[in-house]
C-alpha cells in the first residue's frame, strides 16, 4: 500500500507539472496561433506543393515531315493528359530557344524523311531533346514518352500484321545535363538553398537576441538612425550567406566535378541580391517577435514553405495554379533559376535579367518594413 500510495503521489506531482506547462505554452496567444496554423499551412504545402506527379509536360514539336504517322503520334501526346504542346518550330535554330527560356521541357525533332522511312524497311529514328537542368522530372516524361511510342509501334504492328514495317525509335539528346545525373540539377540550386537557411536564420535571430538581452533599448539611443541599424545588422548576414554559398559553389566544382559554365561575376550579384532578399524578411520577422525562442520558431516556419515552393525538388509547374501564383513572391524561386542557369547553362545577364527583379522587390519591400518596425514597434 505505501508503494502504491507513493506512486500516487507521484503521478499527481507531475500532472500538476504538467498542467503547469501546458497552461505556460497555452497563455500567450502568438504560442496558440503558432502551435495550429503553421501546421495546417505546412500539410497544405507538402500536399500541394511536393508532388511527383508528372501533370504538365510543356514541349515543342519540330516536325519537317508533316505526314500522317507523325501528326497521328503528337496526337496521342496531345490525348495523353500529360504533355501540353507548348510550341511548333520552324527550323532547328528556335529548339536553342524553347528550352533555353524554359518554355519546353523537351522537344520532337521529326526529320523530313520520317514519315517514308516509317514506311519502308529500316529505321525511323525520332530525336527527343530533353532540358537536362530538370533531370527528375525530364527522367520521368522521357520514361512516359517511351511508353506512349511503344503503344504506338504495337498498335501500328498489329493493324499490318502481313507487313514489316520499321517502328519508331527514339534518339535521345540531353542539353546541360548529358548523362541527365540528378546531381547536376540539385547541387547548384543548393548553392542557393542552403545558403538562405543560414543567412534567414541568423537576420531573425539579431533583434530578437538584442530585445532578450535588454540591449536593444540602449542601441536606439545611440546617434545610430534606424536605417543605420537595418544595415549594420545585415550586411554580416548577407557576408556570411554569400561565404556559405562560395563553400557550397567549391564542393560542387571541386568534389562532384560539376562544371561551371557562366560568369562567377554574375553569379555573385544574384546571390548577393538574393541573401538580400533573405536579410530583408529575417530582419522583419526578427523585429515581430519578442524573444529568440519566437524567431526561431517563425523562421523555420517560413524557410519550410521557401523550399518546398521554390522548385528545388519539385517542379512548380506540377503545383495547383493557386500555388504557382504563390511562388512569385519566394526569392529562393528566382535564387534557384538563375543559378541553375548561369551555372549549367551559362546564361548571360540578359538571359537571366527576369529573375533579378523579383528578389530586388522583396527586399525593397521587407527592408523598410524591417526599418519601420524598429523605430515604431520596439523603440
Amino acid at each position: 500500500m505505501r508503494v502504491l500510495s507513493h506512486f500516487s503521489a507521484t503521478l499527481r506531482r507531475i500532472a500538476f507539472l504538467f498542467r503547469k506547462e501546458v497552461l505556460a505554452i497555452l497563455k500567450d496567444p502568438a504560442n496558440r496561433v503558432i502551435l495550429i496554423v503553421p501546421v495546417i499551412v505546412q500539410s497544405l504545402v507538402f500536399g500541394y506543393g511536393a508532388t511527383y506527379d508528372l501533370n504538365h509536360v510543356p514541349y515543342a514539336v519540330l516536325n519537317e515531315s508533316n505526314g500522317e504517322a507523325s501528326r497521328e503520334l503528337i496526337a496521342r501526346l496531345d490525348g495523353s493528359g500529360v504533355f501540353v504542346h507548348a510550341a511548333s518550330l520552324r527550323n532547328e535554330s528556335d529548339i536553342a530557344r524553347v528550352i533555353d527560356e524554359g518554355h519546353a521541357l523537351l522537344v520532337l525533332h521529326f526529320a523530313s524523311d520520317f514519315d517514308s522511312r516509317l514506311s519502308s524497311s529500316g529505321s525511323a529514328p525520332l530525336q527527343l531533346i530533353l532540358d537536362g537542368r530538370n533531370s527528375t522530372t525530364v527522367n520521368m516524361a522521357a520514361g512516359h514518352l517511351s511508353a506512349l511510342i511503344a503503344q504506338f509501334n504495337a498498335i501500328r504492328a498489329n493493324a499490318t500484321r502481313n507487313v514489316v514495317l520499321s517502328q519508331v525509335g527514339i534518339e535521345t539528346r540531353a542539353w546541360f545535363n548529358p548523362n541527365l545525373e540528378s546531381r547536376w540539377n540539385i547541387i547548384p540550386a543548393l548553392i542557393a538553398a542552403l545558403s538562405m537557411i543560414q543567412t534567414l536564420l541568423l537576420a531573425s535571430l539579431s533583434v530578437a537576441r538584442e530585445r532578450e538581452q535588454g540591449t536593444f533599448d540602449q542601441l536606439l539611443v545611440t546617434p545610430l538612425r534606424p536605417m543605420e541599424i537595418l544595415i549594420g545588422k545585415a550586411l554580416p548576414s548577407i557576408f556570411i550567406g554569400l561565404v556559405q554559398a562560395s563553400l557550397i559553389l567549391a564542393v560542387s566544382l571541386w568534389w562532384f566535378r560539376i562544371p561551371f559554365n557562366g560568369s562567377a561575376l554574375l553569379l555573385y550579384a544574384g546571390l548577393a541580391l538574393f541573401a538580400t532578399s533573405c536579410v530583408g524578411i529575417g530582419l522583419s520577422i526578427s523585429a515581430l517577435s519578442l524573444n529568440m525562442q519566437q524567431a526561431m520558431v517563425y523562421a523555420f516556419v517560413s524557410i519550410m514553405p521557401l523550399m518546398l515552393l521554390s522548385g528545388l525538388v519539385t517542379p512548380i509547374t506540377n503545383m495547383p495554379w493557386a500555388l504557382q501564383i504563390v511562388t512569385y513572391a519566394n526569392p529562393l524561386r528566382f535564387a534557384i533559376d538563375l543559378v541553375r542557369r548561369v551555372y549549367l547553362e551559362g546564361a548571360g545577364w540578359q538571359d537571366v535579367a527576369t529573375a533579378f527583379w523579383p528578389m530586388a522587390i522583396v527586399a525593397l519591400v521587407t527592408l523598410p518594413i524591417a526599418t519601420w518596425l524598429f523605430r515604431n514597434r520596439l523603440a
